[in-house]
């Protein structure tokens, strides 16, 4: 598995106190809201704090992009290459 993914699992379960879920029990593609792995608002503000905290992510919680990238862990991640890469060309 993705170094990067489970970092991101990681953080999902540490920010939203998920005590029953492991790192392994949360699908890379899968949502993360609705049906996939149930998150709701409250948990996407949290989630956007820790991007913050982790990553120096900063989103807008109205904007379709952030909807985007908050769809899936393999979402998040490639949110997070791709701010890495623009910090390193800068």
């Amino acid at each position: 598995m993705d170094e990067l993914y489970k970092e991101i699992k990681q953080m999902i379960i540490d920010c939203l106190d998920l005590e029953d879920i492991s790192v392994d029990d949360i699908d890379t593609d899968a949502p993360l809201f609705g049906d996939g792995l149930g998150l709701d608002s409250i948990d996407a503000l949290e989630l956007g704090v820790a991007l913050q905290k982790h990553y120096g992510i900063t989103l807008s919680a109205d904007s379709n992009e952030t909807r985007a990238h908050f769809a899936s862990v393999a979402a998040l991640a490639e949110l997070v290459k791709a701010r890495r890469r623009t910090q390193e060309a800068v």
